[in-house]
């Protein structure tokens, strides 16, 4: 097995670990103070190529490959989870599926100026009342008389860049009777009559990405913006779902690291007794089961992103290696953050030190894009094939 990377591999990575620390590790912990949106970094990340790494050039993006976008991720997300969630949810869940179901027209007009981060992309599949249930949404998309467009009224909350974003992913039910089957997706211009956009959500982490709830009063969506076929919607949201989750696995690898990181430097330098903290067998522990973790959470990720490249060629589905890599990623950053706050001690209770951001970071990534507890029943029933 060759874990070699290639040299646009290695490109893109050590250019977005270049522009992260510099740009975005001097300013994360004010964003994160005032939940305001990035908007200046993440177009720099635009110019970079960062919001739309597997995009076609030829529709705005920088044309790399699944392993160059998680390596790039991962060093974003190393300097702040904010940024990071926004580049995953503009790359992974808007561009990636609409690349992925969408017309050449959609793609030229909905993915090109999303993909040059000139416009922010969201993605709207969760309602009130239905999270991980997300076949029990109440949106409806009705046909009007003449055909030629669809009538939208209903709300979706937790919309991750949605008080910012142009363009939406959504999902709306367009046949009552065909449960799953009667979802339909829609390419969304929050510009247009009928789309509101409800208070940003005051989150405990990943502050500087913009959260809130949107609601569709008689919204008119023509016709030609619905995204594949009627009744295709809840496959396209499990399909690209895939693909997310090995984003925000490269997003908890990145909190971990920088947490990892942290701890590794602090166990050097911080005296206690008259020695180096890192020479009690208590913090060494902690030092070999974070790196132990996070060096498998990694190499998980970069076989799920391995898989999905494949996938353009094959069309195989890769969900089982995406819903690993985003379990053990996920709970390989909430452990790192927390045994990063105790070897830090008071330290890591302050937010003189970034280890407490870090902390409050880590939690969603076990959250959204599907709990851990759906991962584990994916898992589960792809391995023994039982509902």
């Amino acid at each position: 097995m060759d874990f070699t990377l290639t040299e646009e591999q290695r490109m893109i990575r050590d250019a977005a670990r270049d522009f992260a620390q510099s740009e975005i590790v001097p300013i994360a912990a004010e964003f994160d103070a005032s939940g305001e949106f990035p908007i200046d970094t993440i177009r720099q990340m635009g110019e970079l190529g960062l919001m739309g790494i597997e995009v076609p050039e030829a529709y705005g993006g920088a044309g790399l490959d699944s392993i160059g976008y998680t390596l790039a991720l991962i060093e974003v997300s190393a300097a702040d989870a904010a940024h990071g969630t926004i580049m995953s949810v503009n790359n992974t869940l808007y561009c990636n599926g609409i690349l992925k179901y969408g017309t050449e027209e959609q793609k030229h007009q909905f993915v090109t100026p999303i993909a040059s981060g000139e416009k922010i992309g969201a993605y709207a599949l969760t309602e009130p009342q239905s999270g991980s249930d997300a076949s029990n949404m109440r949106t409806r998309a009705v046909l009007s008389e003449d055909g030629s467009q669809y009538i939208i009224n209903g709300k979706k909350s937790w919309i991750t860049s949605g008080p910012v974003a142009k363009y939406i992913m959504l999902f709306a039910v367009t046949d009552p009777d065909a449960g799953a089957r009667g979802i339909s997706a829609f390419i969304i211009d929050t510009d247009d009559p009928g789309f509101h956009r409800g208070k940003t959500e005051p989150k405990l982490g990943i502050r500087a990405s913009a959260t809130c709830e949107v609601e569709f009063e008689d919204y008119r969506c023509p016709v030609e913006n619905r995204l594949g076929d009627e009744g295709q919607g809840f496959k396209i949201a499990l399909g690209v779902l895939d693909a997310g989750r090995i984003g925000i696995a490269s997003q908890a690898i990145g909190i971990a690291r920088a947490a990892y990181q942290a701890s590794v430097s602090f166990a050097q330098e911080r005296k206690a007794f008259g020695r180096a903290i890192g020479e009690f067998q208590m913090i060494q522990a902690k030092i070999a089961d974070m790196r132990s973790r996070l060096e498998a959470a990694e190499l998980l990720t970069l076989s799920a992103a391995w898989a999905k490249q494949r996938s353009h060629e094959t069309g195989e589905r890769y969900t089982l290696k995406a819903s690993m890599a985003k379990l053990h990623a996920s709970e390989t950053a909430m452990f790192t953050a927390h045994q990063a706050v105790q070897i830090h001690g008071g330290m890591g209770y302050s937010k003189e030190l970034p280890v407490e951001r870090y902390f409050r970071d880590a939690k969603i990534t076990e959250i959204y894009e599907g709990t851990s507890e759906i991962q584990r029943m994916v898992i589960s029933r792809l391995e023994t094939g039982l509902r």
